[in-house]
């Protein structure tokens, strides 16, 4: 970076903070490889020469990099009835030059950007059945905030949030990158597969969560073996959404280990199965194959 390059000057409001802002202001570092300044504030003197104006000032015109929707009738919305946030309408210009395409930015969106962006404008994604509610994001950000008791800077606790923020969005545009390309590696697997039930995926080391992304639009998988520190099956979710198995491997198999799964299964190199009857393990690919298929039949 030249020493010489002007910083974009990047105005949000003062005061409290919330993912909105805070995953604008890191899209937009990113954007211009950090060479920014951050001023925090509501003075309209020190908006209106703002560089990228976002969360603050009333304004949306993404033509002036203007990105507030605070204002009556507030920015816009989705086509899945999300309102937009800061963070969405900045992401909406810039998430496709950042990522590199368009279907990269769609991702990130959805996994990311909108879930935020439902959360800053009162929008439930998530039914509450229980008092005990799921830890999200804003949850983990919101920590970062004072309290009435305390004395902290809330321009001091903001950058602290930043980094980590920062490295979350670096970090989804990466695993959203690379599941495109890990995707189609293990549809390959699936469209070669003679009974499309049980798909064997060669290539080492690919997770389970990201063979439920590839495959989970495919409705025939019932059980995918692949190679980790041994060989594991899993089976494929009714939902992605929620637990559940499109079918479970055998219920005499619950929990069981080594000899006594051996003994049970007939499979001289079985290892273990999950109580829930989502994953089972063997020494080997051919003992593998054996258990997915006798869990077939099953």
């Amino acid at each position: 970076m030249s020493i010489f390059t002007k910083k974009k000057i990047l105005v949000t409001h003062n005061g409290s903070f919330h993912a909105d802002d805070l995953f604008a202001t890191a899209t937009l570092s990113i954007l211009n490889n950090g060479n920014i300044k951050i001023i925090r504030t509501r003075d309209p003197k020190v908006i209106e020469r703002g560089d990228y104006v976002y969360d603050v000032g009333g304004i949306y015109d993404p033509r002036k990099d203007r990105f507030d929707h605070h204002q009556k009738g507030g920015a816009g919305v989705r086509e899945n009835g999300i309102l937009y946030s800061s963070f969405g309408l900045v992401w909406n210009k810039y998430g496709e030059k950042i990522c590199g395409s368009k279907e990269l930015a769609k991702i990130v969106d959805d996994k990311l950007v909108a879930p935020i962006d439902a959360g800053d404008n009162g929008f439930d994604l998530i039914e509450k059945k229980h008092k005990i509610f799921p830890y999200l994001i804003q949850d983990a950000l919101s920590i970062f905030r004072p309290t009435s008791l305390e004395k902290m800077d809330n321009d001091e606790q903001f950058k602290k949030a930043l980094i980590w923020v920062k490295e979350i969005l670096k970090r989804e545009i990466k695993k959203s990158n690379d599941q495109i390309e890990i995707t189609k590696i293990i549809q390959n697997f699936y469209k070669n597969s003679i009974d499309k039930r049980l798909v064997v995926i060669e290539t080492p080391n690919v997770s389970r969560y990201e063979i439920w992304n590839a495959l989970q639009d495919f409705s025939e998988p019932l059980f995918v073996i692949y190679k980790s520190d041994e060989w594991r099956i899993i089976a494929m979710r009714a939902d992605p959404d929620s637990f559940g198995n499109r079918k479970d491997f055998p219920k005499d198999w619950a929990g069981l280990r080594d000899k006594e799964f051996q003994k049970i299964s007939g499979i001289t190199d079985a290892i273990f199965c999950h109580n829930n009857l989502f994953l089972v393990v063997a020494k080997s690919k051919e003992g593998a194959i054996a258990l997915a298929q006798k869990a077939l039949l099953a």
